[in-house]
């Protein structure tokens, strides 16, 4: 039989740390919706959806855009 075995922690961060969670969620959350809404697209256009190695290369030149140079 097997049994799995779970630990919580409670994190207590600063200020600081706080808000540089806050903004990597916020990033992670704008990177989700972003290729979800891309593969969405594709999709309904192709019937196939998007690749790992086509979602790499779009985040590299998201990541370069000027718009989005906040990722």
């Amino acid at each position: 039989m097997l049994i799995n075995k779970a630990y919580k922690f409670r994190i207590y961060p600063n200020k600081k740390q706080e808000i540089l969670i806050a903004k990597t969620i916020g990033c992670s959350r704008f990177v989700f919706n972003h290729f979800l809404a891309l593969w969405n697209d594709t999709y309904k256009e192709t019937g196939k959806g998007l690749t790992y190695p086509s979602c790499s290369a779009e985040l590299t030149q998201l990541k370069k855009k000027q718009d989005t140079i906040w990722l």
